[in-house]
């Protein structure tokens, strides 16, 4: 049996999956703490299915505190950043064109040293020992222990980056190193940018995994936590704990990938309404599409891997403006989010809002529909009309091709999308939709990627492919999934012109299942209604 979890601002969602069946879910407040919102809902699937602790095989998280913590700017450590690309790489300092209040808040020192290579593999200049060390050594001496070491190229050859961790760990016994190989993608600066946020998170990360576990402890479960990542896989608690940018987008990565497995449909496109946004992301083979742009988190340029979302201000708590445009309504972007069951006036409050209006017209029925004030006829339809074209054009900039799409419905507020919604060629909406992004959690298998520059002159293409093909399965295999379900899930190749010879950019990711709970992933999903 398996466990999957999704910590949200507002709510934590938990499910208990057996069989490749969702047997017991729930919805519990999320708390400060982390551990005892945790602790609650798994506490509540396991006695509505009345099962032991002891069965438990896997838990499977997914949490909002990183993405949070920088957007808030609040508890995120001061950081030492080594970039490696001296004399070339002077030009942009590190942070260039961050918001003041995140670089006031994380800034520690920084260190431009020699070191780098070209697109081609070749160094730009050899890496200085002592200057790397002397580096480590004035980050210990003003306290720093949180250090970004970024490379040119690395994601190319990561030697650089590695021997500077050594010798960090060696100067500096206490420090963490952030490796930039293992955040992000070419191209320097959004990937240094991504490293530095993630040395930023590193106290704080260290503390959610110890909180996550002692929940897992506190309930009897000695089960392995994984953590589930932007692309849709999962990482161990201890990678997490070193690396907790790539968890930021696990949010609406686990929604998609749980609405996918719910519904058994691989292509469409996932719509997840919360409290607060509707997320909208494209489903193509099962998987998020990865969005193939520089990304912003917190006001920073990242090259993360990340799925490719549309959030727009339409959620279950979406406050209703009367009088405030030229036809009377406004709707958003503010929400009452987690004081909807306070504010809302079919719970007794003074709150116009979404649900207010889509109860009051019959799509979904909760609160007390008495207690919500008397529309005008011509008023409530001119509100509907307004979300169903937000809804629609939402798709519309999503769709990649012309033609109506599948969609699929999920999320709390998933009530707010029509049967007919325009776009659509139909709508699909499973059972256990609004905890769809545990469910992704829960689900999730074990993966890894890889992005390399090859010259098939100096390389035979079907001798690079095969090598990396052998080296994503068996870092696979290695983080905790069997041999037989390992395998390529996709495949990426750019030849490069302005490189000479035959030189291709190619990217490659590898899945897998966990060794232990092969029948979650393998077995039919629950049965789903479609709408058409």
């Amino acid at each position: 049996m398996r466990i999957g979890v999704d910590v949200g601002g507002t709510n934590t969602d938990a499910v208990l999956i057996a069989g490749g069946r969702v047997v017991a879910s729930t919805k519990q407040p999320t708390s400060a703490d982390v551990s005892s919102g945790v602790t609650a809902a798994i506490g509540a699937i396991l006695s509505q299915a009345g099962v032991s602790a002891t069965n438990v095989s896997a838990v499977m998280i997914g949490t909002t505190h990183f993405t949070n913590a920088l957007v808030e700017r609040d508890r995120l450590d001061r950081v030492g950043i080594i970039r490696l690309a001296s004399p070339s790489g002077e030009a942009l300092p590190p942070m260039t064109g961050w918001p003041p209040a995140l670089v006031d808040r994380i800034a520690g020192a920084t260190f431009l040293l020699p070191g780098g290579y070209e697109v081609d593999g070749r160094e730009i200049s050899a890496l200085d020992e002592a200057a790397v060390r002397a580096a480590a050594r004035d980050c210990r001496e003003q306290g720093i222990t949180s250090i970004a070491v970024s490379c040119a190229f690395a994601p190319i050859n990561a030697a650089m980056e590695e021997w500077a961790a050594a010798i960090i760990a060696d100067a500096h016994p206490d420090a963490q190193a952030s490796l930039s190989h293992n955040v992000g993608r070419l191209g320097l600066i959004e990937r240094e940018n991504g490293t530095i946020l993630n040395a930023a998170l590193a106290t704080l990360a260290q503390h959610v995994m110890a909180s996550l576990e002692r929940a897992l402890s506190t309930l009897g479960i000695a089960a392995p936590l994984y953590i589930s990542q932007n692309d849709g896989t999962l990482i161990s608690a201890a990678e997490a704990a070193r690396y907790p940018v790539l968890t930021i987008g696990s949010g609406p990565t686990n929604s998609m990938r749980g609405a996918a497995f719910l519904t058994g449909v691989d292509n469409g496109i996932v719509m997840d309404v919360g409290g607060t946004t509707c997320d909208i992301g494209v489903l193509a083979g099962g998987y998020p599409r990865e969005s193939s742009i520089a990304v912003d988190i917190g006001g920073v340029r990242t090259n993360l891997r990340m799925p490719d979302i549309l959030a727009i201000g339409l959620g279950g708590g979406t406050r209703i403006h009367l009088g405030d445009s030229d036809d009377g309504v406004t709707i958003g972007p503010d929400s009452v989010g987690f004081r909807l069951t306070e504010d809302a006036c079919l719970f007794g409050g003074s709150t116009l809002t979404t649900s207010d209006v889509a109860v009051a017209a019959g799509k979904a029925s909760f609160g007390d529909p008495a207690l919500i004030p008397a529309l005008a006829p011509s008023l409530s339809a001119a509100i509907l009309t307004r979300m169903a074209d937000m809804l629609a054009d939402g798709i519309d900039r999503m769709k990649t091709q012309s033609g109506d799409v599948t969609i699929i419905a999920v999320g709390g507020g998933h009530f707010l999308i029509d049967d007919d919604v325009k776009g659509a060629a139909h709508v699909v909406r499973p059972d256990h939709a609004a905890v769809a992004n545990a469910v992704g959690a829960a689900i999730a298998q074990v993966g890894a990627q890889a992005d390399r520059i090859i010259d098939y002159d100096a390389e035979p293409r079907a001798a690079a492919l095969e090598e990396m093909r052998e080296t994503l399965l068996a870092r696979v295999v290695a983080a905790g999934a069997t041999r037989e379900t390992a395998e390529i899930v996709d495949m990426d190749e750019v030849f490069l012109s302005y490189l000479p010879g035959r030189s291709a950019q190619l990217r490659m990711k590898a899945v897998g299942s966990l060794a232990d709970a092969d029948s979650a992933t393998a077995a039919p999903r629950t049965e789903a209604r479609h709408v058409h």
